[in-house]
């Protein structure tokens, strides 16, 4: 719809509601809450019963601020004459409170001095805020130019071609406060409200119809028509409500009845696995006692069993040697030292001679040393030599080395013709025994004659 279509219509709406209806008395002056309270009753409501609710209300509480810790249920009860005391109660409540938090105080005159704009933003901010009881401050209460309309006021407009859907949900008629001047605006409220609470209580007032077919033809038609969209979708809303309480009934009854089955089944169950035991006698008691008694003996000689079992023997050697750590020597044991011994008997055993042959001598030399100091130094090298495991000769290398006897040198010769050559060689004889008995690996070679 264009802006001058829809001008035109609202001057049509303002000379038919001054034929139509009278205006009401001059309200009295209120405090800048009270017109916000007031508004919060007047919403949907006929001006004579919310006058009559605001007034219960000052007289049954002490203050607003009484009123604001009441409960909704108690502000119900004492609006009870209004169309729909619920609402208007919690509009009411929610509004106390949200001001008081605003401004910590129910004094809100000094915001009448304050610029219009930041206190239309303080009050569009609190939020029980709707846009009927904002329009209803600024016109009344800050003195600014906003016509208030309510539900029931916007369903006129809709009807009478006014406003179309989308600006009814908005809750907003576009270009309503140029066409009706501030002069005009608060008389303008009051006449429009009257008709559109008439019809919200009634829809067959047949004052309210004739009124808005005289402003558009075939608009109580439409009327007719969406109440009776508004009755279908209402009763969609409670069918599908009914729907999904009738659905979560079953859902629930499906449940119960499955918990009651699995609680069968697992009864069931125990009933099998656990089968009830019968009471024992005396005597079986004192069987089961006997056996148990038994049981735990056994178990008791296994374990110390086990531990006697298990438990070290003493060692008489020394401990093992670390990684590392050399090992000692070990003393050679009894047998070995008694076959050494056998060993060396048989070495002290004088051999059998066999027949010396003589061979063709070199010329003599006269010795340097005699053989006296030669036997002397062959004990003393026998004597410092250690003895070694790895050089310990076996039973037949000493018999033999013993067994063996040098061939006759040029020194053997001087000894015959001389007395004390006889000594050294018996010497010789012995150191030669001395040597076996120790079993040194010195090799026994023959002497290169010089």
């Amino acid at each position: 719809m264009s802006g001058t279509q829809r001008a035109k219509l609202i001057a049509k709406l303002q000379s038919a509601l001054k034929k139509t209806y009278s205006a009401p008395a001059a309200t009295p002056s209120r405090p800048l809450l009270e017109h916000a309270l007031y508004a919060s009753l007047l919403e949907d409501c006929p001006a004579d019963l919310a006058d009559e609710g605001l007034v219960k209300l000052e007289q049954d509480y002490f203050d607003w601020n009484e009123v604001r810790v009441t409960t909704v249920t108690e502000i119900k009860s004492v609006l009870s004459s209004l169309p729909d005391p619920a609402k208007a109660a919690q509009r009411l409540k929610t509004n106390l409170q949200g001001i008081f938090e605003e401004f910590y105080t129910f004094d809100l005159d000094h915001l009448k001095k304050e610029n219009l704009g930041k206190a239309v933003a303080k009050f569009e901010s609190l939020p029980g805020m709707t846009p009927f009881v904002l329009s209803h401050i600024i016109q009344h209460g800050l003195g600014g130019h906003s016509i208030p309309i309510d539900y029931s006021a916007m369903v006129l407009m809709l009807v009478t071609g006014i406003a179309n859907q989308s600006e009814a949900a908005a809750g907003r008629v576009p270009g309503l406060e140029r066409a009706i001047p501030k002069t005009k605006g608060v008389e303008f409220s009051q006449l429009l409200h009257q008709p559109a609470v008439a019809l919200s209580q009634n829809p067959k007032n047949k004052k309210a119809r004739a009124f808005i077919e005289s402003i558009s033809k075939g608009a109580s038609k439409v009327l007719d028509e969406w109440l009776e969209s508004k009755e279908a979708a209402k009763e969609r809303v409670a069918a599908r409500r009914a729907e999904e309480r009738e659905t979560a009934r079953k859902e629930a009854k499906a449940a119960e009845e499955e918990a009651k089955q699995k609680a069968a089944e697992k009864l069931s169950k125990a009933s099998v696995k656990k089968p009830v035991k019968k009471p024992l006698s005396a005597a079986e008691q004192a069987v089961q006692t006997a056996e148990r008694a038994a049981r735990a003996k056994k178990a008791a000689a296994r374990k110390t069993a086990k531990k006697s079992a298990a438990a070290p023997v003493p060692a008489k050697t020394a401990a093992k040697p670390s990684v590392g750590a050399k090992k000692p020597a070990k003393s050679p044991p009894e047998k070995k030292v008694a076959k050494k011994s056998a060993a060396a008997e048989k070495a002290n055993k004088p051999a059998k001679k066999k027949p010396i042959v003589k061979k063709p001598s070199a010329k003599k030399v006269p010795e340097k040393k005699s053989a006296t100091k030669k036997a002397a130094t062959k004990k003393s090298g026998a004597a410092t030599k250690p003895l070694s495991k790895k050089t310990t000769p076996a039973k037949g290398k000493a018999s033999s080395a013993a067994g063996k006897k040098k061939p006759p040198s040029s020194a053997g010769k001087s000894a015959k013709k001389k007395p004390g050559a006889k000594k050294s060689a018996t010497a010789k004889s012995k150191a030669g025994s001395a040597a076996g008995k120790k079993a040194t690996n010195r090799k026994l070679t023959k002497r290169k004659p010089r």
